[in-house]
């Protein structure tokens, strides 16, 4: 009998996929990548165009010689690592470290690790795709590329040990325009409005709302005195129907965004436990099953087996009323990889219920959330009866609006929290003409926001409309961010700290094109482009290269011009007398004895701005939160003073109620929203 061999990535996929095959079959895994790029060097031959030097990765060499021998015993042998580039790229590294050339060999993929899709791929071999690996060859050198020859700069400048990456960087720089954007915004006042009304037919008011722009409380009083014991006449009254379609079933970045926001879930736990589901969890009475296709995926597409096997599904539990409409792919604009199927179960038969006892509690909560969504998907949309109402008061117009649903369609089966309807419904007694007594009425003085500070799952959002990155990427990109401490969480919020600040800052101002948005974007789309054929790998490297070389030759010869000795300060070390040095750790800026490794004293630094303490009149000083948030703070805080501000406050008093004021990009602004003072920087205080 022939002797076939299966390798996979990973072990976990091993148990799953080797009770589908018979004796036949041995399966291995390849634990991942087994070559890469030189850690120690560049590792790319600039001078013969490009080219890659591969070496075994550390530790793997005695997986591929025990991968060596069962490739001897077998007949033929089936590279099965993941259907995308990565795992195109590990089934050609594969080739080349097993030296396979003289084998028979062959490329299979499934979408999801079940019987039926692992029995099919074997019916359906094929030869590695080289568009493929060549994708995922020139993302890697130019990621290497970027990293081997911007990072030595950040050493000279700020400290050894930082990096630069080619989309990390611009991800960084993101989140610092959304920082400095909050920084600089102005609040501005408004005020709403509310009645409630009645009608001579019903016992209950509703609610309307005024329908202007009231920006401050003169405007206000006003509108009052117009309405003042006024008659409130129903001018018009509108009925009709709005349909709410049934959500697509997720791609990675929407799983990831709906896993932060609903279940709390960080993009790399997110991956972490979709992973698990996808190689296989044990269920009982069934062994070791892949539950959700592969995760990794910005399509939305799904096989028509799956939809009929939904439709099915929906028939039987729900009715035939609740079964949706085949609808398109639902494609953006760019480029979207339709290689495989959106994330969904494999088998609609394992209920979140019928699986609780053999997942865990996280595993279950995601796999709840990926079960429901994709059954919504395939479900009919939700229709709601609308009733709108326009009233007429004193030459002013107030609205008022109910809503109740007529079918529930999709939401059935999944509605997410925030997107759940506030049902408000109006008297059908209602009618034009009518004349309205006011029972009550609530005025409310508002202050305009600036955009929100990013999240996990809207910095996911905001990398995919911009283009940047890819579904696999996502989660690294803000896993490294982290890991450098260039940003810290606070609850969901990320924020920027110091040596962020500073990297995105040498980042923004000596490699401008590496950090641009369009750039980089435009980069991901030929990469795409190298992966369908129509673009040679090597042209977009040594397309790249020159710009980055004159990048980098003008930021050496800046930096010979600063000093990058360490910068003295005036601080004595009370250990040995001399004055000690400002250095660069992970949390930003502190103070260091020159003296190391005889002298190892070091404090904090923490900057003085020449404001006194609006609550006691000490300084104010730049402190950081014990995750690196940067805020400013009172030097007796926190045990005599309880002063802190997140923007820097002014020596300024507020001219109209003698506050404090705060700096809001080139205005000076009272930091009470209520008193809204706020005038223009003298060129001055632009300068300090």
């Amino acid at each position: 009998m022939a002797k076939y061999l299966v390798i996979v990535e990973s072990p976990a996929k091993v148990k799953t996929i080797k009770k589908f095959l018979g004796a036949n079959y041995d399966v291995e895994a390849s634990n991942g990548h087994v070559r890469d790029l030189p850690k120690s060097q560049l590792g790319i031959d600039v001078e013969h165009d490009f080219e890659p030097k591969y070496i075994t990765i550390r530790g793997k060499g005695e997986l591929l010689a025990g991968l060596r021998k069962k490739v001897k015993k077998a007949d033929k042998i089936y590279l099965a690592t993941d259907p995308d580039r990565e795992g195109e790229a590990i089934s050609w590294h594969l080739y080349q470290a097993l030296k396979l050339e003289e084998k028979n060999v062959q490329r299979i993929t499934f979408n999801e690790i079940t019987k039926n899709a692992v029995k099919a791929s074997l019916k359906a071999p094929r030869d590695i795709d080289m568009d493929l690996v060549n994708a995922q060859q020139c993302r890697r050198m130019l990621d290497r590329l970027v990293g081997y020859m911007i990072s030595p700069l950040l050493w000279a400048k700020v400290k050894r040990g930082l990096s630069a990456g080619r989309v990390q960087s611009v991800a960084l720089r993101i989140i610092c325009d959304r920082e400095a954007e909050i920084e600089a915004f102005i609040p501005k006042e408004y005020w709403t409005l509310e009645v409630a009304l009645k009608s001579p037919e019903d016992k209950k008011p509703f609610t309307a709302k005024l329908k202007e722009e009231i920006h401050n409380r003169q405007e206000l009083d006003a509108v009052l005195a117009d309405i003042e014991n006024c008659q409130y006449i129903i001018e018009g009254i509108k009925r009709g129907e709005r349909i709410k379609k049934a959500p697509y079933p997720f791609t990675t970045s929407t799983l990831q965004q709906d896993a932060s926001r609903l279940l709390n879930f960080s993009t790399s736990k997110t991956m972490r436990i979709a992973q698990q589901l996808y190689e296989g969890v044990e269920v009982k009475g069934h062994g070791s099953v892949g539950i959700i296709t592969y995760l990794r995926t910005d399509s939305v597409r799904v096989s028509q087996e799956a939809s009929e096997a939904a439709k099915v599904f929906i028939t039987e539990h729900y009715g035939s009323e609740y079964v949706g409409e085949v609808r398109a792919s639902g494609k953006k604009g760019g480029k979207v990889q339709d290689a495989h199927e959106a994330i969904r179960p494999t088998n609609l038969d394992f209920t979140p219920d019928v699986l609780k006892e053999s997942l865990t509690r996280e595993q279950f909560r995601l796999y709840q959330l990926i079960y429901n969504r994709f059954l919504a998907s395939q479900m009919s949309s939700a229709v709601y009866e609308t009733m709108s109402v326009k009233i007429k008061a004193a030459g002013h117009t107030f609205t008022s609006a109910g809503n109740r649903i007529k079918f529930n369609g999709f939401q059935v089966a999944y509605q997410a929290d925030e997107e759940k309807e506030k049902l408000v419904k109006l008297s059908e007694k209602l009618e034009e003409g009518m004349v309205l007594s006011e029972e009550s009425r609530e005025e409310k003085q508002h202050f305009t926001q600036p955009s929100p500070h990013f999240t996990e799952a809207s910095l996911v959002r905001a990398l995919e409309e911009l283009g940047i990155g890819r579904p696999s990427t996502y989660a690294p990109i803000i896993t490294t961010l982290l890991a450098r401490r260039y940003i810290v969480k606070e609850g969901k919020a990320l924020y920027v700290t110091e040596i962020g600040e500073v990297v995105n800052r040498i980042m923004v101002d000596t490699f401008t094109s590496i950090v641009d948005v369009k750039f980089t974007a435009s980069l991901e789309s030929l990469l795409d482009m190298v992966e369908e054929g129509t673009m040679d790998w090597k042209s977009v490297i040594r397309n790249f290269y020159p710009d980055l070389q004159e990048a980098v030759k003008k930021g050496e010869e800046e930096l010979e011009h600063v000093t990058i000795e360490d910068e003295v300060s005036d601080v004595i070390c009370e250990n040995c007398g001399r004055n000690m040095v400002f250095k660069y750790g992970p949390h930003g800026k502190f103070l260091a004895c020159p003296g190391f490794p005889d002298c190892r004293n070091t404090k904090p630094y923490f900057e003085k701005i020449h404001v006194p303490c609006p609550k006691c009149g000490k300084e104010i000083l730049i402190k950081k939160t014990k995750k690196g948030r940067r805020y400013y703070g009172c030097e007796g805080n926190p045990e005599e003073c309880d002063f802190m501000s997140w923007q820097k406050p002014s020596a300024k008093k507020c001219p109209r109620c003698g506050g404090y004021m705060i700096e809001k990009g080139s205005k000076l602004c009272c930091a009470d929203p209520a008193c809204g003072y706020m005038e223009s920087k003298t060129k001055e205080e632009k300068t300090e």
